[in-house]
């Protein structure tokens, strides 16, 4: 049996990781908001980037967003120029979201000013502390998602 110290001890870890990452999203979504994106779409177009062409009903859940705002997501980004929809020679019932050279040369511009607004967010921990951070988080969350209830 957990006595009453754990579960305040549990209640303010979980206080301090929402503080955190409130601060770190509105930084973030910032930094979107000046380059014209909302964090969901540069969410998508970062997506793209990286790892090419995605089928459509993929993108959702390698991004976490609901399966019903992709095609939002993707209206708006393509109407922006920055990714197209290509269809599947394979299978007609799969659409691609592919980035454009538009979408590709707007990311290579913003892209590295994110990841350094991220470093600058991030060097409140040392090096070795972020390591920490990574394994500590990466442990409760891994450990979470095996929980049956």
């Amino acid at each position: 049996m957990t006595d009453g110290a754990d579960y305040n001890q549990s209640l303010k870890l979980f206080i301090v990781l929402s503080r955190a990452y409130k601060a770190i999203n509105e930084s973030s979504s910032k930094f979107f908001q000046e380059k014209g994106l909302n964090p969901t779409e540069f969410g998508v177009l970062e997506l793209l980037y990286h790892k090419g062409k995605q089928p459509l009903q993929k993108i959702g859940g390698k991004i976490l967003l609901a399966s019903g705002s992709i095609t939002y997501v993707v209206d708006k980004l393509e109407k922006k120029g920055l990714i197209c929809r290509v269809a599947s020679p394979e299978d007609r019932r799969v659409t691609y979201a592919e980035i454009t050279e538009k979408g590709e040369l707007f990311m290579s511009e913003i892209f590295p000013a994110h990841e350094k607004n991220l470093h600058e967010l991030m060097t409140a921990l040392s090096d070795e502390e972020q390591k920490q951070a990574i394994e500590l988080l990466k442990k409760l969350g891994l450990s979470i998602k095996d929980l049956s209830y």
